[in-house]
């Protein structure tokens, strides 16, 4: 107690400095907490509208199914047959079947994927029931990006051509029924999504399926030759562009720390040179060398707490307002293949903002700690005399 109160004495005694390191240090933490705020908001934006637009509670996948190779998708199906059957029919999970193709609008060509899905299915957000024949042609689905690069609209009808099972070319008319908005680019660019019936039917592929998408009451696991795929394998893109995002911040942001952490070093380095008759007259006193050393460590710990609690004052009513209002993205990150939404919402838990506040403390009480160090070594008459070497 006596150490802590000499130290907040000697730290208001130093005055402007004292904030000046305390409104530096602050002003890292509050960054610290904001940017990793930030990527975990984001992080968890595309996490759930990755699970809700495509993923599920996980994937059931054909033994030669790779969604990176389009080459794989000619042998990539099998029959929906035995127990996978089964759970089709109780909706545990649904059947997506996908083929090459190619559409022509506006007189050009476009290759894409085309996928079936049921109408029925209610597993993920992909709205499906547009896809119920009303007699017009085969009704289709795109997303937005998809319609933004091939001009398509509600309602516009496009030539569309594609190879049946025994690699036969056929062509049909299709048209657009709806055109849905989703922050997950894997099910928009290069597709179209028609009834799952109506694939099965053009391609000859009857009562097959690539993969399927589990629904909450799959447990898990494989079924006969079909490859189960859990979250973790499936969010591991997304995982890894999380992980590079974090070491680039964090560079930032502990480049912003070291500066404020600085300031104190060099503060502390002042502070045992000015205050030489001070240091003696403790050491004269009776006072250890390693309390002496402790009073000014704590002071670095002091500027740290105050520092935080600064922060806490500016920052929570500041990054509350963010957190409300969302982080707007421009336009251009649509290119990017990722998941990410008009806006990011940065997103706070309590293990970040304790981590954080651990990480200035701990910091900041190493760093007045080495300048501190000098004083084990000093003769006390030397330092009354104010001759520290």
């Amino acid at each position: 107690m006596i150490t802590l109160k000499l130290a907040f004495r000697n730290l208001f005694g130093a005055g402007l400095r004292t904030w000046l390191n305390v409104f530096v240090l602050s002003f890292a933490f509050v960054i610290i907490v904001f940017t990793n705020g930030m990527l975990d908001g984001w992080n968890r934006q595309a996490y759930n509208d990755t699970k809700n637009w495509i993923a599920g509670n996980g994937q059931l996948w054909h033994a030669s199914y790779d969604p990176y190779d389009p080459f794989c998708l000619q042998d990539a199906h099998a029959p929906v047959s035995g127990k996978i059957s089964q759970m089709v029919k109780s909706r545990q999970i649904t059947p997506v079947l996908i083929t090459q193709a190619s559409i022509f609008p506006g007189g050009g060509m476009q290759n894409i994927l085309l996928k079936g899905i049921d109408t029925e299915q209610s597993i993920i957000r992909i709205p499906s029931a547009s896809l119920k024949d009303s007699g017009d042609g085969i009704p289709a689905i795109i997303g937005k990006r998809m319609a933004a690069s091939a001009k398509l609209k509600i309602g516009d009808h496009v030539l569309m051509q594609w190879r049946d099972k025994n690699g036969t070319f056929d062509a049909r008319e299709i048209f657009i029924a709806d055109i849905f908005s989703a922050n997950v680019p894997s099910i928009d660019n290069g597709q179209v999504w028609i009834s799952l019936a109506e694939l099965q039917k053009i391609t000859g592929l009857q009562n097959e399926a690539t993969f399927f998408i589990a629904g909450a009451q799959y447990t898990g696991g494989d079924v006969d030759n079909w490859k189960f795929r859990d979250l973790k394998f499936l969010m591991k893109d997304i995982d890894a562009v999380m992980k590079a995002k974090k070491s680039g911040t964090s560079m930032v942001y502990m480049l912003l720390l070291a500066l404020a952490l600085l300031a104190i070093f060099d503060t502390q380095v002042l502070s045992v040179f000015r205050r030489q008759k001070e240091i003696g007259t403790y050491i004269a006193l009776g006072m250890t060398r390693g309390k002496v050393v402790g009073i000014f460590t704590a002071e670095g710990t002091v500027i740290s707490i105050l520092a935080i609690i600064a922060g806490l004052i500016y920052g929570i009513p500041l990054l509350m307002l963010i957190q409300n209002t969302g982080i707007p993205m421009p336009g251009s990150v649509d290119d990017y293949g990722l998941a990410i939404s008009d806006k990011i919402f940065p997103y706070y838990s309590m293990g970040l903002i304790m981590s954080t506040v651990l990480l200035v403390i701990i910091s900041a009480t190493i760093v007045s700690y080495f300048p501190a160090r000098r004083i084990s070594k000093i003769n006390p008459t030397e330092a009354l005399k104010g001759k520290i070497q």
